[in-house]
Protein backbone atom coordinates (compact mmCIF):
# COMPACT_ATOMS: atom_id res chain seq x y z
CA UNK A 1 0.00 0.00 0.00
CA UNK A 2 1.66 3.43 -1.06
CA UNK A 3 2.45 5.89 2.02
CA UNK A 4 1.39 8.33 0.42
CA UNK A 5 -2.26 7.50 -1.62
CA UNK A 6 -3.81 8.20 -4.85
CA UNK A 7 -7.17 10.44 -4.79
CA UNK A 8 -10.17 10.62 -6.81
CA UNK A 9 -12.01 13.77 -6.12
CA UNK A 10 -15.75 13.07 -7.42
CA UNK A 11 -17.57 16.70 -7.42
CA UNK A 12 -21.30 16.55 -8.12
CA UNK A 13 -23.02 19.93 -8.94
CA UNK A 14 -25.46 21.30 -7.03
CA UNK A 15 -25.87 18.59 -4.69
CA UNK A 16 -27.28 18.88 -1.35
CA UNK A 17 -26.36 16.62 1.54
CA UNK A 18 -29.78 15.01 2.51
CA UNK A 19 -30.30 13.87 -1.04
CA UNK A 20 -27.83 10.67 -0.47
CA UNK A 21 -28.88 7.49 1.11
CA UNK A 22 -25.73 8.49 3.91
CA UNK A 23 -27.76 11.47 4.91
CA UNK A 24 -30.65 9.73 5.15
CA UNK A 25 -32.32 9.82 2.16
CA UNK A 26 -34.43 6.17 1.46
CA UNK A 27 -35.94 6.95 -2.00
CA UNK A 28 -33.09 7.95 -4.23
CA UNK A 29 -30.90 4.83 -6.20
CA UNK A 30 -27.35 5.58 -6.09
CA UNK A 31 -26.09 1.90 -4.81
CA UNK A 32 -22.32 3.46 -5.85
CA UNK A 33 -23.06 6.39 -3.35
CA UNK A 34 -24.28 4.21 -0.90
CA UNK A 35 -21.50 1.85 -0.77
CA UNK A 36 -19.31 4.91 -0.21
CA UNK A 37 -21.07 6.54 2.65
CA UNK A 38 -21.48 2.71 4.07
CA UNK A 39 -17.73 1.77 4.04
CA UNK A 40 -16.33 5.10 3.99
CA UNK A 41 -16.03 8.63 6.58
CA UNK A 42 -19.18 10.59 6.45
CA UNK A 43 -18.63 14.21 7.31
CA UNK A 44 -22.75 14.89 8.75
CA UNK A 45 -22.50 18.76 8.60
CA UNK A 46 -20.41 19.58 5.11
CA UNK A 47 -20.86 23.38 4.52
CA UNK A 48 -19.73 24.73 1.38
CA UNK A 49 -17.66 28.18 1.73
CA UNK A 50 -20.13 30.18 -0.68
CA UNK A 51 -23.76 28.75 -2.48
CA UNK A 52 -22.39 29.70 -5.75
CA UNK A 53 -20.30 27.68 -8.71
CA UNK A 54 -16.91 29.88 -9.21
CA UNK A 55 -16.79 31.10 -5.39
CA UNK A 56 -17.22 27.56 -3.41
CA UNK A 57 -14.61 25.61 -6.08
CA UNK A 58 -12.15 28.71 -6.00
CA UNK A 59 -11.99 27.96 -2.16
CA UNK A 60 -12.63 23.73 -2.02
CA UNK A 61 -8.97 24.26 -4.42
CA UNK A 62 -7.76 26.74 -2.16
CA UNK A 63 -8.68 26.82 1.09
CA UNK A 64 -9.24 30.81 1.63
CA UNK A 65 -12.36 32.39 1.62
CA UNK A 66 -13.57 33.85 -1.54
CA UNK A 67 -13.12 37.31 -0.44
CA UNK A 68 -8.93 36.64 0.15
CA UNK A 69 -8.77 35.68 -3.64
CA UNK A 70 -11.25 37.81 -5.94
CA UNK A 71 -13.20 34.84 -7.03
CA UNK A 72 -16.56 36.12 -5.25
CA UNK A 73 -18.48 35.53 -8.08
CA UNK A 74 -19.59 33.91 -11.10
CA UNK A 75 -17.05 36.05 -13.03
CA UNK A 76 -14.67 36.37 -10.01
CA UNK A 77 -11.12 35.26 -11.75
CA UNK A 78 -8.78 32.94 -9.35
CA UNK A 79 -5.19 34.47 -9.23
CA UNK A 80 -2.67 32.44 -11.30
CA UNK A 81 -0.59 32.71 -8.14
CA UNK A 82 -2.55 31.80 -5.56
CA UNK A 83 -1.86 27.62 -4.72
CA UNK A 84 -4.73 25.31 -5.18
CA UNK A 85 -3.88 21.85 -3.93
CA UNK A 86 -3.39 20.32 -7.38
CA UNK A 87 -0.75 22.61 -7.08
CA UNK A 88 0.49 21.27 -3.78
CA UNK A 89 0.13 17.64 -4.82
CA UNK A 90 2.00 18.16 -8.12
CA UNK A 91 4.86 19.50 -6.41
CA UNK A 92 4.76 16.43 -4.14
CA UNK A 93 5.45 14.57 -7.23
CA UNK A 94 1.41 13.57 -7.88
CA UNK A 95 0.49 13.40 -11.63
CA UNK A 96 -2.81 16.04 -11.45
CA UNK A 97 -6.04 15.83 -13.68
CA UNK A 98 -8.68 17.55 -13.84
CA UNK A 99 -11.66 16.20 -15.82
CA UNK A 100 -15.41 18.15 -16.24
CA UNK A 101 -16.84 21.56 -14.87
CA UNK A 102 -14.54 24.24 -12.42
CA UNK A 103 -15.18 26.91 -14.34
CA UNK A 104 -12.04 28.64 -13.48
CA UNK A 105 -12.55 32.43 -14.89
CA UNK A 106 -9.41 34.03 -16.46
CA UNK A 107 -6.72 32.70 -18.41
CA UNK A 108 -5.15 30.47 -16.07
CA UNK A 109 -7.46 27.34 -17.05
CA UNK A 110 -5.15 24.96 -15.04
CA UNK A 111 -4.57 26.35 -11.49
CA UNK A 112 -1.56 23.18 -10.95
CA UNK A 113 -3.32 20.43 -13.28
CA UNK A 114 -0.80 18.88 -15.04
CA UNK A 115 -4.01 17.42 -17.37
CA UNK A 116 -7.44 18.81 -17.95
CA UNK A 117 -8.19 16.76 -21.66
CA UNK A 118 -11.24 18.30 -21.81
CA UNK A 119 -12.72 21.84 -22.25
CA UNK A 120 -15.30 23.38 -18.79
CA UNK A 121 -19.01 23.81 -19.61
CA UNK A 122 -18.99 27.33 -18.47
CA UNK A 123 -17.40 30.09 -20.09
CA UNK A 124 -13.76 31.37 -18.69
CA UNK A 125 -14.65 34.80 -19.42
CA UNK A 126 -15.82 37.78 -17.40
CA UNK A 127 -19.21 37.16 -18.96
CA UNK A 128 -21.52 37.05 -15.36
CA UNK A 129 -20.61 40.15 -13.66
CA UNK A 130 -22.84 41.17 -10.72
CA UNK A 131 -23.98 44.70 -10.36
CA UNK A 132 -25.22 45.44 -7.04
CA UNK A 133 -25.73 49.25 -8.02
CA UNK A 134 -28.86 48.11 -10.18
CA UNK A 135 -32.47 48.79 -8.44
CA UNK A 136 -33.93 45.42 -6.63
CA UNK A 137 -36.34 45.06 -8.98
CA UNK A 138 -34.00 45.14 -12.10
CA UNK A 139 -32.25 41.62 -13.32
CA UNK A 140 -29.70 40.86 -16.00
CA UNK A 141 -30.13 38.53 -18.54
CA UNK A 142 -27.95 35.56 -17.18
CA UNK A 143 -30.26 35.34 -14.42
CA UNK A 144 -31.51 31.99 -13.28
CA UNK A 145 -35.51 32.41 -13.30
CA UNK A 146 -37.56 29.60 -12.66
CA UNK A 147 -38.06 27.92 -16.00
CA UNK A 148 -35.46 25.43 -15.44
CA UNK A 149 -38.18 23.90 -12.85
CA UNK A 150 -41.05 24.05 -15.36
CA UNK A 151 -39.00 22.00 -17.86
CA UNK A 152 -38.07 18.82 -15.91
CA UNK A 153 -38.71 15.74 -17.37
CA UNK A 154 -37.37 12.93 -19.46
CA UNK A 155 -35.13 13.79 -23.00
CA UNK A 156 -33.42 12.32 -25.06
CA UNK A 157 -29.85 14.54 -24.67
CA UNK A 158 -29.01 17.22 -23.31
CA UNK A 159 -25.46 19.37 -23.29
CA UNK A 160 -25.21 18.23 -19.64
CA UNK A 161 -25.87 14.50 -20.43
CA UNK A 162 -23.24 14.92 -23.27
CA UNK A 163 -20.73 17.00 -20.86
CA UNK A 164 -20.98 14.03 -18.37
CA UNK A 165 -20.46 11.12 -20.39
CA UNK A 166 -17.36 13.10 -22.02
CA UNK A 167 -16.26 13.35 -18.33
CA UNK A 168 -16.37 10.05 -17.25
CA UNK A 169 -15.01 8.70 -20.14
CA UNK A 170 -11.75 11.12 -19.67
CA UNK A 171 -11.31 10.52 -16.37
CA UNK A 172 -11.65 6.73 -16.65
CA UNK A 173 -9.20 6.77 -19.22
CA UNK A 174 -6.81 9.33 -16.87
CA UNK A 175 -6.98 6.40 -13.81
CA UNK A 176 -6.10 3.68 -16.57
CA UNK A 177 -3.00 5.85 -17.99
CA UNK A 178 -1.85 6.39 -14.24
CA UNK A 179 -1.68 2.22 -13.76
CA UNK A 180 -0.09 1.63 -16.86
CA UNK A 181 2.27 4.08 -15.96
CA UNK A 182 2.63 3.39 -12.22
CA UNK A 183 5.54 5.56 -11.69
CA UNK A 184 3.67 8.83 -9.25
CA UNK A 185 0.34 8.40 -7.48
CA UNK A 186 -2.44 10.56 -9.20
CA UNK A 187 -4.80 13.08 -8.12
CA UNK A 188 -8.03 12.74 -10.60
CA UNK A 189 -10.85 15.03 -10.22
CA UNK A 190 -14.03 13.98 -12.42
CA UNK A 191 -16.49 16.76 -11.99
CA UNK A 192 -20.30 16.12 -13.07
CA UNK A 193 -22.41 18.73 -14.04
CA UNK A 194 -25.81 16.85 -12.61
CA UNK A 195 -27.45 16.98 -10.78
CA UNK A 196 -27.60 21.07 -11.22
CA UNK A 197 -31.20 22.11 -12.42
CA UNK A 198 -32.80 22.01 -15.28
CA UNK A 199 -33.50 18.55 -13.80
CA UNK A 200 -33.98 16.81 -17.27
CA UNK A 201 -32.53 13.80 -18.01
CA UNK A 202 -32.50 10.55 -19.97
CA UNK A 203 -36.11 8.55 -20.38
CA UNK A 204 -34.28 5.79 -18.26
CA UNK A 205 -33.19 7.27 -15.51
CA UNK A 206 -36.72 8.86 -15.41
CA UNK A 207 -38.71 5.85 -15.46
CA UNK A 208 -36.46 4.58 -12.10
CA UNK A 209 -38.21 6.81 -9.84
CA UNK A 210 -42.03 6.12 -11.36
CA UNK A 211 -44.61 6.14 -8.55
CA UNK A 212 -41.97 7.34 -5.91
CA UNK A 213 -43.80 10.67 -4.81
CA UNK A 214 -41.66 14.13 -4.22
CA UNK A 215 -44.45 15.89 -2.88
CA UNK A 216 -42.91 16.56 0.22
CA UNK A 217 -41.15 20.22 0.62
CA UNK A 218 -42.04 23.28 2.93
CA UNK A 219 -42.82 25.34 -0.05
CA UNK A 220 -44.10 28.29 1.88
CA UNK A 221 -42.13 31.58 1.37
CA UNK A 222 -40.64 32.43 4.47
CA UNK A 223 -40.61 36.31 5.12
CA UNK A 224 -36.88 36.73 5.65
CA UNK A 225 -34.97 39.41 3.37
CA UNK A 226 -32.68 36.76 2.05
CA UNK A 227 -36.17 34.37 0.74
CA UNK A 228 -37.53 37.40 -0.24
CA UNK A 229 -34.53 38.63 -2.56
CA UNK A 230 -33.64 35.26 -3.90
CA UNK A 231 -37.20 34.97 -4.69
CA UNK A 232 -37.49 38.64 -6.41
CA UNK A 233 -34.44 37.27 -8.43
CA UNK A 234 -35.82 34.22 -10.44
CA UNK A 235 -38.95 35.84 -11.24
CA UNK A 236 -40.98 33.34 -8.53
CA UNK A 237 -44.11 35.73 -8.40
CA UNK A 238 -44.12 35.75 -12.56
CA UNK A 239 -43.41 31.83 -12.45
CA UNK A 240 -45.25 30.36 -10.08
CA UNK A 241 -44.16 26.82 -9.16
CA UNK A 242 -47.25 24.34 -8.45
CA UNK A 243 -46.95 21.55 -6.22
CA UNK A 244 -47.31 19.13 -8.99
CA UNK A 245 -44.12 20.84 -10.79
CA UNK A 246 -41.86 20.59 -7.84
CA UNK A 247 -42.46 16.89 -7.42
CA UNK A 248 -41.68 16.65 -10.60
CA UNK A 249 -38.24 18.54 -10.83
CA UNK A 250 -37.22 16.80 -7.59
CA UNK A 251 -37.98 13.58 -9.58
CA UNK A 252 -35.29 14.61 -12.10
CA UNK A 253 -33.28 15.77 -9.31
CA UNK A 254 -32.57 12.38 -7.91
CA UNK A 255 -32.42 10.64 -11.64
CA UNK A 256 -29.74 13.02 -12.04
CA UNK A 257 -28.34 11.76 -8.74
CA UNK A 258 -28.51 8.02 -10.28
CA UNK A 259 -27.06 8.94 -13.44
CA UNK A 260 -24.14 10.78 -11.61
CA UNK A 261 -24.12 7.51 -9.78
CA UNK A 262 -23.89 5.26 -12.43
CA UNK A 263 -20.61 7.06 -13.41
CA UNK A 264 -19.20 7.04 -10.22
CA UNK A 265 -19.33 3.18 -10.49
CA UNK A 266 -17.55 3.11 -13.46
CA UNK A 267 -14.47 4.74 -12.04
CA UNK A 268 -14.68 2.61 -8.95
CA UNK A 269 -14.78 -0.39 -11.10
CA UNK A 270 -11.71 0.74 -13.06
CA UNK A 271 -10.05 1.42 -9.93
CA UNK A 272 -10.69 -2.52 -8.42
CA UNK A 273 -9.77 -4.05 -12.26
CA UNK A 274 -6.44 -2.50 -12.46
CA UNK A 275 -5.55 -3.10 -8.70
CA UNK A 276 -5.34 0.59 -7.35
CA UNK A 277 -8.43 0.34 -4.57
CA UNK A 278 -6.37 -0.25 -1.27
CA UNK A 279 -3.80 2.87 -2.61
CA UNK A 280 -7.06 4.89 -3.88
CA UNK A 281 -8.28 7.55 -1.34
CA UNK A 282 -12.08 8.27 -2.71
CA UNK A 283 -13.77 12.11 -2.08
CA UNK A 284 -17.04 12.93 -3.12
CA UNK A 285 -18.64 16.53 -2.72
CA UNK A 286 -20.31 18.83 -4.03
CA UNK A 287 -19.92 22.70 -4.49
CA UNK A 288 -23.14 23.48 -3.03
CA UNK A 289 -26.89 22.30 -2.83
CA UNK A 290 -30.32 23.24 -4.49
CA UNK A 291 -33.42 24.54 -2.28
CA UNK A 292 -35.71 22.40 -4.19
CA UNK A 293 -38.40 24.60 -3.29
CA UNK A 294 -38.30 24.38 0.40
CA UNK A 295 -39.12 27.88 1.83
CA UNK A 296 -40.50 28.96 -2.07
CA UNK A 297 -36.70 28.64 -2.74
CA UNK A 298 -34.77 26.97 -5.56
CA UNK A 299 -31.09 26.63 -6.57
CA UNK A 300 -28.51 27.71 -4.82
CA UNK A 301 -27.46 31.36 -3.38
CA UNK A 302 -29.09 31.44 0.19
CA UNK A 303 -27.38 30.67 3.36
CA UNK A 304 -29.59 27.71 4.42
CA UNK A 305 -28.91 24.90 4.88
CA UNK A 306 -30.56 23.07 1.69
CA UNK A 307 -28.22 25.45 -0.30
CA UNK A 308 -25.19 25.42 1.68
CA UNK A 309 -24.94 21.80 3.28
CA UNK A 310 -22.85 19.32 0.87
CA UNK A 311 -22.26 15.89 1.71
CA UNK A 312 -18.44 14.95 1.87
CA UNK A 313 -17.53 11.62 1.95
CA UNK A 314 -14.30 9.62 2.40
CA UNK A 315 -13.50 6.59 1.29
CA UNK A 316 -10.35 3.93 1.60
CA UNK A 317 -11.18 0.92 3.91
CA UNK A 318 -7.77 0.23 3.80
CA UNK A 319 -7.16 3.39 5.39
CA UNK A 320 -9.81 4.44 7.36
CA UNK A 321 -12.50 2.51 9.71
CA UNK A 322 -16.46 3.56 8.70
CA UNK A 323 -17.21 6.01 10.58
CA UNK A 324 -19.87 9.22 11.08
CA UNK A 325 -18.32 13.17 12.19
CA UNK A 326 -21.23 15.16 13.68
CA UNK A 327 -18.88 18.15 13.68
CA UNK A 328 -19.35 20.62 11.21
CA UNK A 329 -16.85 20.93 8.76
CA UNK A 330 -15.99 23.41 5.63
CA UNK A 331 -15.07 22.32 1.74
CA UNK A 332 -12.35 24.99 3.01
CA UNK A 333 -10.99 22.01 5.01
CA UNK A 334 -10.08 19.98 1.53
CA UNK A 335 -7.16 21.44 0.89
CA UNK A 336 -5.40 21.02 3.85
CA UNK A 337 -6.73 17.47 4.42
CA UNK A 338 -5.46 16.75 0.83
CA UNK A 339 -2.22 18.21 1.35
CA UNK A 340 -1.61 16.30 4.71
CA UNK A 341 -2.65 13.16 2.99
CA UNK A 342 0.27 13.73 0.62
CA UNK A 343 2.46 14.07 2.95
CA UNK A 344 3.07 17.91 2.50
CA UNK A 345 3.48 20.78 4.90
CA UNK A 346 0.14 22.27 5.05
CA UNK A 347 -0.26 26.03 4.45
CA UNK A 348 0.08 28.48 7.33
CA UNK A 349 -2.52 30.89 5.89
CA UNK A 350 -5.51 28.59 5.51
CA UNK A 351 -9.10 29.43 6.45
CA UNK A 352 -9.89 25.32 7.01
CA UNK A 353 -8.04 22.88 8.74
CA UNK A 354 -7.17 19.09 7.91
CA UNK A 355 -9.66 16.69 8.56
CA UNK A 356 -6.88 13.69 8.39
CA UNK A 357 -6.91 13.21 12.14
CA UNK A 358 -10.66 13.33 12.21
CA UNK A 359 -10.45 10.12 9.32
CA UNK A 360 -8.54 8.25 12.37
CA UNK A 361 -11.47 8.56 14.54
CA UNK A 362 -9.23 11.65 16.72
CA UNK A 363 -11.61 14.75 17.50
CA UNK A 364 -11.93 17.85 15.62
CA UNK A 365 -11.27 21.02 17.36
CA UNK A 366 -13.96 23.62 18.49
CA UNK A 367 -14.32 26.32 15.72
CA UNK A 368 -16.85 28.28 13.88
CA UNK A 369 -17.12 27.49 10.20
CA UNK A 370 -17.37 30.87 7.95
CA UNK A 371 -19.27 31.39 4.77
CA UNK A 372 -19.56 34.34 2.48
CA UNK A 373 -21.94 34.96 -0.42
CA UNK A 374 -20.84 38.11 -2.41
CA UNK A 375 -23.11 37.87 -5.91
CA UNK A 376 -26.18 38.16 -7.49
CA UNK A 377 -29.10 37.75 -5.43
CA UNK A 378 -27.76 40.36 -2.37
CA UNK A 379 -27.23 44.12 -3.03
CA UNK A 380 -24.50 43.83 0.26
CA UNK A 381 -22.29 41.59 1.39
CA UNK A 382 -23.63 38.60 2.81
CA UNK A 383 -21.84 36.14 5.74
CA UNK A 384 -22.82 33.12 7.46
CA UNK A 385 -21.27 31.77 10.83
CA UNK A 386 -22.10 28.60 11.95
CA UNK A 387 -21.15 27.30 15.67
CA UNK A 388 -22.15 23.71 16.58
CA UNK A 389 -26.18 24.12 15.90
CA UNK A 390 -26.17 27.63 15.60
CA UNK A 391 -26.19 30.00 12.33
CA UNK A 392 -25.57 33.57 12.15
CA UNK A 393 -26.55 35.17 9.25
CA UNK A 394 -25.26 38.97 8.88
CA UNK A 395 -25.90 41.58 5.63
CA UNK A 396 -24.92 44.87 5.44
CA UNK A 397 -27.67 46.86 6.42
CA UNK A 398 -30.01 44.29 7.43
CA UNK A 399 -30.88 42.59 10.89
CA UNK A 400 -29.24 39.51 11.89
CA UNK A 401 -30.77 35.94 11.56
CA UNK A 402 -29.84 33.36 14.24
CA UNK A 403 -31.00 29.84 13.75
CA UNK A 404 -31.19 27.10 15.98
CA UNK A 405 -30.72 24.00 13.42
CA UNK A 406 -31.15 21.47 16.37
CA UNK A 407 -34.44 22.88 17.29
CA UNK A 408 -35.59 24.21 13.78
CA UNK A 409 -34.40 22.55 11.23
CA UNK A 410 -36.14 24.43 8.79
CA UNK A 411 -34.61 27.41 9.90
CA UNK A 412 -38.15 29.21 10.46
CA UNK A 413 -38.14 30.62 13.52
CA UNK A 414 -35.34 34.17 13.77
CA UNK A 415 -33.52 33.80 17.58
CA UNK A 416 -31.62 37.18 17.31
CA UNK A 417 -34.24 38.94 19.23
CA UNK A 418 -34.94 36.09 21.58
CA UNK A 419 -33.70 37.06 24.94
CA UNK A 420 -32.99 34.09 26.17
CA UNK A 421 -30.19 33.74 23.49
CA UNK A 422 -28.75 36.96 23.71
CA UNK A 423 -25.87 35.82 25.42
CA UNK A 424 -25.28 33.59 22.31
CA UNK A 425 -26.19 36.00 19.45
CA UNK A 426 -23.90 38.76 21.09
CA UNK A 427 -20.75 35.70 20.98
CA UNK A 428 -21.62 35.33 17.23
CA UNK A 429 -21.72 38.58 16.54
CA UNK A 430 -18.43 39.62 18.03
CA UNK A 431 -16.68 36.63 16.33
CA UNK A 432 -18.18 38.06 12.76
CA UNK A 433 -17.17 41.59 13.27
CA UNK A 434 -13.22 40.12 14.57
CA UNK A 435 -13.58 38.11 10.83
CA UNK A 436 -15.60 40.58 9.01
CA UNK A 437 -15.70 44.33 8.23
CA UNK A 438 -18.63 45.06 5.80
CA UNK A 439 -18.28 47.90 5.07
CA UNK A 440 -14.82 47.80 3.67
CA UNK A 441 -15.74 44.29 1.93
CA UNK A 442 -18.75 46.44 0.19
CA UNK A 443 -16.17 49.13 -1.29
CA UNK A 444 -14.15 46.27 -2.35
CA UNK A 445 -16.79 44.09 -4.18
CA UNK A 446 -18.05 47.03 -5.65
CA UNK A 447 -14.95 47.90 -6.84
CA UNK A 448 -14.03 45.20 -7.97
CA UNK A 449 -17.63 44.65 -10.06
CA UNK A 450 -16.90 47.75 -11.75
CA UNK A 451 -13.13 47.16 -12.79
CA UNK A 452 -14.33 43.79 -14.40
CA UNK A 453 -17.09 45.87 -16.26
CA UNK A 454 -14.95 48.11 -17.84
CA UNK A 455 -12.46 44.67 -18.75
CA UNK A 456 -15.71 42.92 -20.21
CA UNK A 457 -16.12 45.57 -22.61
CA UNK A 458 -12.91 46.42 -23.66
CA UNK A 459 -12.33 42.29 -23.89
CA UNK A 460 -15.09 41.63 -26.14
CA UNK A 461 -14.46 44.96 -28.47
CA UNK A 462 -12.74 44.11 -31.61
CA UNK A 463 -11.02 40.57 -31.51
CA UNK A 464 -11.99 38.69 -28.89
CA UNK A 465 -9.57 36.15 -27.66
CA UNK A 466 -11.13 33.65 -24.94
CA UNK A 467 -9.65 32.14 -21.94
CA UNK A 468 -11.95 29.12 -22.71
CA UNK A 469 -10.19 26.17 -22.18
CA UNK A 470 -9.03 24.67 -25.58
CA UNK A 471 -11.00 21.14 -26.43
CA UNK A 472 -9.78 18.15 -28.14
CA UNK A 473 -12.60 17.35 -30.04
CA UNK A 474 -16.18 20.03 -30.86
CA UNK A 475 -16.66 20.99 -27.42
CA UNK A 476 -15.69 24.71 -28.01
CA UNK A 477 -18.70 24.64 -29.98
CA UNK A 478 -20.69 22.33 -27.94
CA UNK A 479 -20.61 23.88 -24.48
CA UNK A 480 -21.00 27.37 -23.15
CA UNK A 481 -18.08 29.81 -24.40
CA UNK A 482 -17.15 33.41 -23.56
CA UNK A 483 -20.14 35.95 -25.20
CA UNK A 484 -22.29 32.88 -25.90
CA UNK A 485 -25.92 33.59 -24.78
CA UNK A 486 -26.54 30.76 -21.87
CA UNK A 487 -30.15 29.87 -22.77
CA UNK A 488 -29.95 29.47 -26.77
CA UNK A 489 -26.58 27.11 -26.04
CA UNK A 490 -28.56 25.10 -24.01
CA UNK A 491 -31.57 24.71 -26.08
CA UNK A 492 -29.36 23.84 -29.09
CA UNK A 493 -28.28 20.95 -27.65
CA UNK A 494 -31.58 19.57 -26.11
CA UNK A 495 -33.48 17.09 -27.78
CA UNK A 496 -37.19 15.64 -26.56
Amino acid sequence: MREHPNVLLVIADQLRADALGAYGNERVIAPNLARLGRDGVVFERALCASPLCVPSRGALMTGLLPSRTGAIDNAGELPASVPTFAHHLRAAGYRTVLTGKMHFVGPDQLHGFEERPMTDVYPAGLDWIPDWDLADDERLSWYHDLSSVLRAGPVRSTLQVDYDDETAFRARRAIVDSAREGDRPFLIVASFTHPHDPYEVPAAYWARYEGVSFDEADDRPADDPPTRRLRGMVDAERIPVSREQGALARRGYHAAISFVDDHLGTLLATIEEHGLADDTVVVVTSDHGDMLGDRGLWYKMAPFDGSIRVPLIVHAPARFSPRRVIDPVSLLDVLPTLVALAGVAAPGDSDGVSLAGALLGEPLPERDVPLEYLAEGVRAPQVTLVRGALKLVRSLGEPDLLFDLNADPGERVDLADDPSRAGEVEALRAEADTRWDLSALDRDVRASQARRRVVRRALSTGAVHAWDHPSPDDGASRYIRTGCDFWSTLERARRV
